[in-house]
This record gives C-alpha cells, sequence and structure tokens, in this order.
C-alpha cells in the first residue's frame, strides 16, 4: 500500500515539475523575435479569457489558456487595463501581462512647428488620430490654466501664443483638455523665472512679449533678423504708430494669401494692425523661443519699416522715403 502511495506522490511531483516547467517555459518563450509593434486594443469589460483570445488572433502569444493562467498566479486576473497597446511578439507572456496590468498604452507623438496657429494645432492632432478639430478648438477659445493667459475681448482663442512648439507623446485616449495642459503646462515651463523678470523690465507683460514674439515669428524668415524686427515694432509702437504687420492680415484671412491688397488691410478686424493701434488683442502664432528672445532683446536701432525680397530676407529703412525705394528696388530684383 505505502509503495502505491509513493508512486503515486512520485507522479504527482513529476507532474508538478512538468506542470511548473511548462510555465516557466511559457513565461520566458516569446512567439518571435520580430520586433515590429502590434497594435491591439483592449476594451472596457474584456475578460482575461476574451483578452488571451485576442493576443493569439493577432499572433502575440502561442496559448491563451497560459496566459489566463499565468495571470491568476501573478493575482492580475481581472486587474488588465483596457486601452491601445503596442505589443511586439519578441515580448514573453509575463512582459505583455504586466504592460496591461500597469497601463502602458500605446503614446502617439506629434510635433508642433514654430508659428503654428491653434486652427493647424487643432487639424494636426485630428490627422494623428489624437483630438477631434473642432473640440480642440471650442475648448481653446475659453480655456485659460494661467492668469496670464486672460484675453481681453475679441480674442479668438485664450491659448493661441501659449501652445509651446515642440514635440509631443500623449497616451490613447487623451482628451482635448489633457492635450490643451499638457501644451500650456510646458509653455509656462520654458517661460523662465528670468524671462519674466526682463518682461518686467521692459514694462511688458507675458501676454504682451507673446503678442509681439508671433508677430515676429510670422515676419521673420532668416534667424539674424529676428532681433531687428522686434526693434521695429517697438520703435514704431514708441511712435504711436499702427504696426502694419502683414501677419496679422493673414491671420484674419486665416489661409496664407502669397500677396496682400489694399482691401485686405482694411478688413474690419480689431486683429487688423493696418486699422488699429497699438498691439492685436491677442497673439497670431505660437512662437518659439528664438522669438521669444527676440522681443525680449531687440536689437537696437532706430528702424520703422521693412520688406521682403523673394530670398525671405529682408530690407529695412529708417523713412517713408527710404522703405518706398526698399520696395521699388525689391520689385527690380
Amino acid at each position: 500500500m505505502w509503495q502505491r502511495f509513493g508512486n503515486k506522490l512520485v507522479l504527482f511531483f513529476i507532474f508538478l515539475a512538468f506542470a511548473v516547467g511548462m510555465i516557466t517555459y511559457g513565461l520566458a518563450r516569446p512567439v518571435s523575435s520580430a520586433n515590429a509593434p502590434v497594435l491591439i486594443t483592449v476594451e472596457p469589460g474584456m475578460t482575461t479569457n476574451d483578452i488571451g483570445m485576442l493576443l493569439k488572433q493577432r499572433g502575440l502569444i502561442l496559448n491563451e489558456l497560459l496566459f489566463r493562467v499565468l495571470a491568476k498566479i501573478e493575482g492580475l486576473d481581472g486587474s488588465l487595463q483596457a486601452g491601445e497597446y503596442q505589443i511586439t511578439p519578441s515580448m514573453t507572456v509575463r512582459q505583455i501581462i504586466d504592460m496591461l496590468a500597469r497601463g502602458e498604452t500605446a503614446y502617439r507623438q506629434f510635433t508642433i512647428p514654430e508659428g503654428f496657429t491653434v486652427d493647424q494645432v487643432a487639424a494636426l492632432l485630428e490627422q494623428h488620430k489624437i483630438s477631434d478639430a473642432s473640440q480642440f478648438k471650442s475648448l481653446a477659445r475659453a480655456y485659460v490654466p494661467y492668469d496670464y493667459m486672460t484675453a481681453g475681448e475679441g480674442t479668438l482663442y485664450t491659448v493661441e501664443g501659449f501652445l509651446f512648439p515642440d514635440t509631443y507623446r500623449v497616451a490613447s485616449g487623451a482628451t482635448a483638455e489633457d492635450i490643451l495642459k499638457m501644451l500650456t503646462k510646458q509653455f509656462d515651463r520654458q517661460f523662465t523665472p528670468a524671462m519674466r523678470a526682463r518682461a518686467a523690465e521692459l514694462n511688458l507683460s507675458i501676454r504682451e512679449v507673446i503678442i509681439l514674439a508671433s508677430l515676429v515669428e510670422k515676419e521673420a524668415q532668416l534667424e539674424r533678423e529676428r532681433p531687428i524686427i522686434a526693434s521695429v515694432f517697438f520703435n514704431r509702437l514708441k511712435q504711436g504708430m499702427p504696426l502694419q504687420s502683414c501677419a496679422t492680415i493673414q491671420y484674419i484671412l486665416g489661409y496664407p494669401k502669397p500677396e496682400l491688397t489694399v482691401q485686405d488691410t482694411q478688413i474690419v478686424s480689431p486683429y487688423n494692425t493696418y486699422q488699429h493701434s497699438g498691439l492685436p488683442p491677442g497673439p497670431i502664432a505660437n512662437p518659439g523661443l528664438a522669438s521669444i528672445q527676440a522681443v525680449l532683446y531687440p536689437a537696437e536701432t532706430d528702424y520703422l519699416y521693412f520688406v521682403a525680397d523673394k530670398s525671405g530676407a529682408h530690407r529695412f529703412s529708417r523713412t517713408y522715403d527710404e522703405h518706398l525705394a526698399a520696395i521699388e528696388q525689391v520689385g527690380k530684383n
């Protein structure tokens, strides 16, 4: 009797060792060495068994039963989170389970170029399937996470100018508000205490600095000209002259018109710097650091005018007669 019991005990331990070996093998062995990510979506309400079947169908695990058993052993059955995930066939079952349990959803990357407007950012986000453009713009009209973003009457978007140009990664499922919060927080981080102190020295608010920087961003094509263009705007403001920035007309139109007409400069809008003196009610783009620095540290000049030639470089003038001559010269070249 004891011999028979002993034989059963031996068989039990052999089976147990085999089972442990299979589980260990399953934990360590990936489907393949391929590193190309596969995007899967774990829907809310999916069970561990549902997820295992999905992973098996997508060629990411060898056995859905083993997946479910391992999840139970690790105490994670029922704790796998919904969302979009990027999983590679080279990942082990344990790595996949850990990723799903931690909710390491797929991130989507996008870059906001310097000088993009809110409308362009919204279109970019929709193009990357990150956010609905109309929803983003609707929220951007009155989103004010920081006091210095408080806008006056006539402003199109309170966040215009404060969506800092940079490369960002967002988790799948991020809302328009999540994205706006991230972009404006990056601006607040980049506009350093030293920059704020310098703005105060110039007797400018942060908002006024960004309004001017947005004009510089849209007018300048050459880095070396940014501080000079900034100086022209400062000089005109000091003399009470309208800024007469073509970039503000382009902003009103909503598209880059190659050549503006006299009629364009007569459009009724608070952003029309041909018709209104002083600064427009808000920034006309989201400027980069170079344009912001150009406003904080403008060149010392007595220029009041500039005109761009075909190369994108500008000719600067002190008087209107000089400006007319520059326009004529540019037209000949």
